[in-house]
């Protein structure tokens, strides 16, 4: 399978990034605000697992992950890239 390519960009609320990916991701429109409602969303719950992730809006070919105030995007980035790019 093929890299999937990340581009992230800011938003108006320093504590959500937008991340453009390279093709759409499967499942369909969908948000979480918290890790409880996606417990049968593969994605979601790899996404959630990562420290700091306190939020959700996958859209097609774009998610934006919210992140509580004390984590770092620094630290966050290549650890959302590594999930994404096992999703096909």
């Amino acid at each position: 399978m093929p890299a999937r390519s990340v581009r992230f960009e800011t938003t108006p609320n320093p504590h959500a990034l937008k991340c453009v990916l390279d093709r759409a991701l499967p499942g369909g429109a969908r948000s979480y605000r918290t890790p409880q409602p996606a417990p049968d969303d593969d994605l979601a719950k790899a996404l959630f697992a990562l420290p700091g992730v306190t939020g959700l809006l996958i859209f097609g070919e774009w998610l934006t992950v919210n992140k509580s105030p004390e984590a770092a995007w620094p630290a966050l980035k290549p650890a959302i890239e590594r999930v994404l790019s096992q999703w096909p």
